[in-house]
């Protein structure tokens, strides 16, 4: 008889922030990329946007 287990949940994504000259990006492991700000605070944002807890 086959073993019954329960689904596996998709892996989280995780974001980070990552600069670049004067702009600031929200990127996440699943290749995902935000658009770029001069704010880290607006990237940040994006971040949790997109990955939501």
């Amino acid at each position: 008889m086959p073993e019954n287990r329960p689904p596996t949940a998709p892996s989280p994504h995780r974001t980070t922030t990552s600069e670049q000259g004067s702009f600031c990006f929200a990127e996440c492991v699943c290749g995902w990329r935000g658009p770029a700000r001069r704010s880290r605070d607006r990237a940040r944002q994006d971040a949790t946007a997109h990955a939501p807890t």
